[in-house]
């Protein structure tokens, strides 16, 4: 024990030697710090104060709580990402078991919807929606890093643009020309809708440097990069198409489904809160949402989002 705690000390004299900090000194601040509770450690007081209401509706709660757990996982997904891009040549089975950390994460939010599909009355609903306008789940900006972070910007440029956009391509323009542009641009005018506008005054900076930055690290980047032997081993492979269509066909029909129930409960002529035509934003054989056709037979990417 004894050999133990010297040891310990040595280091830690080192570490504080290394960076020209006196080690006393950190020392005898361990006298006199407080032990960590797990409540300052989790900020739990914080964290259950961050849920505030704009009606009396008690399920209204349940909706932000909902979402401020799915905004959580998004962070984890893109701290996962963000290890894995910037790793230089990873090997096979790290990228792998990232890879299902960030399947499981959304695996996660996909078997989630029934909280907020099942959990809500629809009347409770339909009264406290309208306090959220012009607010839209549309406006998630972790959701759109971490597609910027997953494959190539090409994949993520609407269907109808393609042709005329490449690598090359100053990313100004492909911005203007990615899918979800449709659900808050009228195409008649080419004016864009004040959600659409706030939106991007808040964080299209930030997405212009997500896009530049991951353009050669995102996630089929690195797939790339592993051994072209591994590349077509089995396990991987379903493992990279079921994350693929884990977030662009089983969470998104999840989402659309939770969406009916509310906006429009079945009768499909409801508006969503930031006006967008949400049925055919969200729903995947419109727009196409694939991170890696590569990984697709010519028939699956032909049926995409098809009969679901």
């Amino acid at each position: 024990m004894t050999n133990k705690f010297e040891n310990i000390v040595q280091e830690i004299d080192e570490k504080y030697k290394a960076i020209n900090q006196k080690t006393e000194a950190h020392l005898e601040g361990l006298l006199w710090s407080k032990p960590i509770t797990y409540w300052d450690y989790i900020q739990t007081d914080a964290l259950l104060n961050l849920q505030v209401q704009r009606t009396t509706l008690p399920d209204e709660n349940v909706f932000i709580m909902y979402h401020q757990v799915n905004e959580l996982l998004f962070k984890m997904i893109l701290w996962e990402i963000n290890q894995l891009s910037h790793t230089t040549k990873p090997s096979t089975a790290f990228f792998t078991e990232r890879l299902m950390r960030i399947s499981r994460y959304f695996d996660m939010l996909t078997t989630s919807f029934d909280i907020m599909g099942d959990g809500m009355e629809v009347e409770q609903y339909m009264k406290f929606r309208h306090t959220l306008t012009p607010a839209s789940g549309f406006q998630s900006a972790q959701y759109r890093m971490i597609e910027f972070c997953s494959t190539d910007l090409i994949n993520l440029i609407d269907h109808r643009f393609r042709a005329t956009i490449d690598r090359n391509t100053p990313f100004e323009h492909a911005f203007e020309h990615l899918y979800w542009q449709a659900a808050g641009k009228d195409y008649t005018t080419g004016q864009k809708s004040y959600f659409l506008k706030e939106f991007e005054k808040k964080y299209k900076k930030e997405f212009l440097d997500c896009m530049e930055e991951y353009n050669t690290i995102n996630l089929w980047q690195k797939f790339k990069e592993i051994p072209e032997t591994d590349q077509k081993n089995p396990e991987l492979i379903a493992a990279m198409r079921h994350y693929d269509y884990t977030v662009n066909i089983t969470w998104v029909m999840g989402h659309l489904n939770a969406a009916r129930k509310y906006i429009d409960n079945g009768k499909g002529d409801g508006e969503a809160t930031g006006g967008s035509d949400w049925k055919k934003y969200m729903h995947p054989k419109y727009q196409r949402r694939i991170f890696f056709p590569e990984l697709w037979s010519v028939e699956e990417l032909k049926t995409w989002g098809e009969n679901l």
